[in-house]
């Protein structure tokens, strides 16, 4: 395909601050939803009363459309217009939050959410494509910046703001708020003026969407579903090789395609998989606590769920402010490299002072490794974007873009499931090992298991009374036992993660920017 480049924002025929406006509203509004869904989940079981596994999906079924439908969006947008791409996905994103809002069977509210997802999946793509082509490289890198500063606050808010609807107005104010955003998202979307792209004979590659959608399904259907078929069970080795066998038809359709979905050639592009590969790391050393903390916190440590939920303020505090950080000290001169390699630094030393904590430490002690780990996180986001899509052609940014958002969330779900699943087994394990003789008779695998969700309540109306406090000790010890292991492995791939990217970074003869502003930045 052949489009040309759109015209950027200094020439005076587009609306900066509109576009601007428009594009941070509808990405401040889904890592709300990603992360402030989940709060509303008990008040929807004793509405719809369904099964787990059907619950589970009002928020996995998001995840996993987000995940998978990002780089057919991206590669779509660049085909018939990021404007449009941007409003499709705004409109079926809008339809998503309004059919949850007033379903009132299980099985509507998971599909409405699936097709949120995908709706989502078209504005991130579709939102980064326009900063990346919209803005020269000056402001691109304050755009990014403040982007990325829109989703460290809708993480961050995300719970709280979901929780105070579902206390005061109910679980389906949740969804009728993201409708209403994103409503005003759509209205000024006619505002914004941007170029319109012009192509010659370009074709949509249904077969390489087809198929990339199929893998990524079966695969992320293959990880949420493994806690509990088993993951060495026929079901799930099935999912993951009938996924390996997707992936592989994609692979080879995309090599004979006029116009392929994912241009293979941007992957020998070094700069651009370097960048791309900065948004991989905080999937396993932040993302995981993001999910997992609030189970340590309320059960191990013993805080309140009131008190667990301003503690974790504290990872998602820096995500609202170092993004800018960041940026600021690119527009000083620092190179964005080096920034990079600092953050990356920073969240993996706060990833370490974890390790130091065990059971009875104060709030405080929390503090300062969760401050580094949102710190560290947060001086990558927004910047790796704007470097990742400023190191590709202008007329392939929607497919770069596609690329670089199904890495970050696929691996962030790939990050989250490891986490879960390593965390029951490292349970397992230990409990195994070290059983009190009073609790033999009980299932340990299913203790295991009810463990790692953070529930030490049900086990000890297991046991007598006169062994509660004791047997109390046993899996607080046990689970800060296997929270330790779990973090010693993430921490592990944090590090070689961060190896790779600075190779994949570090100067190279082959290694030719494409844009000569980030280059000079870079």
């Amino acid at each position: 395909m052949s489009l040309s480049t759109q015209t950027p924002l200094h020439t005076g025929q587009s609306r900066p601050a509109l576009i601007l406006l428009a594009i941070l509203l509808a990405i401040f509004v889904i890592p709300t939803s990603i992360s402030g869904t989940a709060v509303a989940l008990p008040n929807i079981a004793m509405q719809l009363k369904p099964e787990l596994t059907t619950l589970q999906w009002v928020v996995t079924a998001f995840n996993l459309t987000f995940a998978c439908f990002t780089l057919a969006w991206g590669a779509v947008a660049d085909i018939i217009g990021r404007r449009l791409a941007f409003t499709l996905g705004a409109l079926i994103y809008a339809a998503g939050a309004l059919i949850s809002a007033t379903a009132t069977d299980i099985l509507v509210l998971d599909c409405a959410r699936a097709v949120a997802g995908i709706g989502a999946a078209a504005i991130f793509s579709a939102g980064s494509a326009i900063l990346a082509t919209e803005f020269d490289a000056a402001a691109r890198l304050k755009a990014f910046a403040m982007a990325g500063a829109a989703v460290g606050i809708g993480v961050g808010i995300g719970p709280t703001l979901s929780g105070l609807l579902v206390e005061n107005i109910g679980w389906r104010a949740i969804f009728y708020v993201h409708a209403g955003i994103i409503g005003v998202v759509i209205a000024i979307i006619p505002a914004m003026r941007l170029q319109a792209p012009h192509f010659s004979n370009a074709r949509i590659d249904y077969i390489g969407i087809a198929l990339f959608v199929l893998s990524a399904l079966l695969l992320v259907t293959g990880i949420v579903q493994g806690s509990q078929w088993g993951w060495s069970s026929r079901d799930t080795l099935g999912l993951f090789v009938l996924s390996v066998v997707s992936f592989a038809a994609f692979i080879l359709a995309e090599r004979y395609q006029r116009q392929p979905m994912l241009d293979l050639s941007i992957l020998r592009n070094r700069q651009f998989v370097g960048w791309c590969l900065a948004t991989v790391t905080p999937s396993f050393g932040f993302f995981t606590l993001l999910t997992y903390l609030p189970s340590y916190l309320s059960s191990v440590a013993g805080y309140s769920a009131g008190t667990t939920g301003l503690a974790m303020l504290l990872l998602a505090l820096p995500l609202f402010i170092c993004p800018v950080i960041s940026a600021k000290l690119v527009e000083a001169g620092i190179k964005a490299k080096t920034v990079l390699f600092v953050s990356l630094g920073v969240l993996i030393v706060g990833d370490i002072c974890l390790l130091f904590i065990s059971t009875g430490a104060s709030l405080l002690a929390f503090a300062g490794p969760m401050l580094l780990v949102g710190a560290g996180t947060g001086l990558c986001a927004g910047l790796a974007d704007g470097q990742a899509l400023g190191n590709v052609a202008p007329e392939k940014s929607g497919l770069a873009a596609g690329f670089l958002n199904t890495l970050r969330l696929g691996s962030e779900t790939i990050a989250i499931a490891f986490y879960g699943s390593l965390l029951a087994t490292n349970l397992h394990k230990v409990m195994s090992a070290d059983l009190p003789d009073f609790a033999t008779a009980l299932d340990i695998k299913l203790l295991a298991n009810t463990v790692a969700t953070g529930n030490l309540t049900t086990p000890l109306q297991m046991v007598d009374a006169s062994h509660a406090e004791l047997f109390r000790t046993f899996m607080d010890s046990s689970y800060n036992a296997s929270f330790h292991s779990v973090m010693l492995v993430l921490i592990g791939i944090c590090i070689l993660l961060s190896i790779v990217i600075i190779k994949l970074l570090s100067p190279s003869e082959n290694t030719k920017p494409r844009l000569a502003a980030v280059s000079d930045q870079a």
